[in-house]
C-alpha cells in the first residue's frame, strides 16, 4: 500500500521517471555516483519511489513515479537483525517490522526485545536518539511498530495515539471453520488476579473493546481472518477469537491446542497513521506471512 512519508528536501535528490526501466539502472543513469555507492545507498534503504522506500535493484519503475535518492551516510548504513526489518525513518520516527518470538521491549532479565536493537542501531549510525516505546506487541505477535526517536514524537503519540493511528489491522490464523463472513465482537475486557483476560457482555469494570473480523479464507480445519481494530485493550483479538469459539492458533494463554505452524498465528499487517511532527498520513503494509498462506492452497 502507498503511504507518502515526509519529504526531507534537503536531504534527498529528486527525480521523474521518464520511461520504464529497473531501478538500478535509473540511478546509474541520473545520480552521480559509482556503481558501489548506488548499491549501498539501495541496500542501506536510502531510495524511496512515490515516498516508499524500496531496496530491490529490480524494481521496474514507470514513467511519472517519483524517486527520492538520500544524500546522507546514515541512510547507507545497512541494518541486518534476524529479528527486525526497517520499513520506515526519518528524524522523528521509524517503524519496523518485528518477528514472532521477541519483546517489544526489556522485561524482567529479558535482554532480547526490539528497543535494545534499536538503540544498537542508533549508535553504530551515529544518530543521537534512542528508541521510545509508543505501543507494543506480544512477544509472539509479528508484525509492524512505531517507535519515536525523540521525547516530543513520543508525547505527541502517546497523547493522542488514537486521533493520530487511524486503522491498524491484523491477520490471523484461527482454529475451524468460521461461520460468518463478517462481523463485530464488543464487550468488556478485564484482568483476573492470575493475568488472564477474560470478556463480559455486561460492564465488569474492565474496558470496552470493539473488534470487527472480515474471513479471508477457509477450510474445514482453519479460517484466515482479518480484524481491524476500533480499541486497543490487551489481548483483544486473541480473547474475543476464543470468544466466537476459533481462538487463534498456536496461543497457549488463551487457545485449544491446535498449534500447525508452532507460533502464535497472529500478524500485525496494516498501521496508518498521521506523522506526529509533519502531520502527513502514512500508509505501512506487510505481506500476510507466507506460512499462513501456505495452510490455504
Amino acid at each position: 500500500m502507498r503511504y507518502n512519508p515526509y519529504n526531507q528536501k534537503g536531504d534527498y535528490d529528486h527525480f521523474v521517471v521518464e520511461h520504464e526501466q529497473q531501478l538500478l539502472d535509473f540511478l546509474l543513469a541520473n545520480v552521480k555516483q559509482s556503481r558501489n555507492k548506488v548499491k549501498l545507498t539501495l541496500q542501506g534503504r536510502g531510495v524511496r519511489v512515490d515516498g516508499k522506500t524500496i531496496s530491490q535493484f529490480d524494481f521496474v519503475l514507470r514513467p511519472g513515479m517519483k524517486v527520492a535518492v538520500s544524500k546522507t551516510k546514515r541512510n547507507q548504513q545497512v541494518f541486518k537483525s534476524r529479528w527486525l526489518k526497517i520499513v520506515y525513518e526519518d528524524r522523528w520516527i521509524i517503524v519496523v517490522e518485528k518477528q514472532a518470538g521477541i519483546l517489544s521491549m526489556a522485561a524482567g532479565h529479558s535482554s532480547l526485545n526490539v528497543k535494545t536493537i534499536l538503540d544498537d542501531y542508533f549508535r553504530q549510525s551515529r544518530q543521537n536518539c534512542t528508541a521510545h516505546v509508543v505501543h507494543r506487541l506480544d512477544r509472539d505477535t509479528s508484525g509492524l511498530m512505531v517507535y519515536a526517536k525523540d521525547i516530543d514524537a513520543e508525547q505527541a503519540l502517546e497523547h493522542a495515539w488514537h486521533e493520530l493511528v487511524y486503522d491498524r489491522r491484523y491477520v490471523a490464523v484461527l482454529s475451524g471453520e468460521m461461520e460468518q463472513d463478517q462481523g463485530t465482537i464488543a464487550n468488556w475486557l478485564k484482568d483476573n488476579k492470575t493475568y488472564i483476560t477474560y470478556s463480559s457482555a455486561t460492564d465488569n469494570g474492565g474496558k470496552y473493546a470493539v473488534t470487527h473480523f472480515f474471513t479471508l479464507k477457509r477450510t474445514t480445519e482453519h479460517s484466515l481472518v482479518e480484524f481491524k481494530l476500533e480499541t486497543g485493550r490487551k489481548n483483544q483479538i486473541r480473547v474475543h477469537s476464543a470468544d466466537m469459539g476459533h481462538p487463534v492458533c498456536g496461543d497457549v494463554k488463551y487457545g485449544n491446542g491446535d498449534d500447525p505452524l508452532h507460533r502464535l498465528c497472529l500478524h500485525a499487517f496494516l498501521l496508518c497513521l498521521e506523522h506526529p511532527v509533519t502531520h502527513e498520513r502514512m500508509e505501512f503494509e506487510t505481506p500476510i506471512p507466507a506460512a499462513f498462506r501456505l495452510l490455504f492452497k
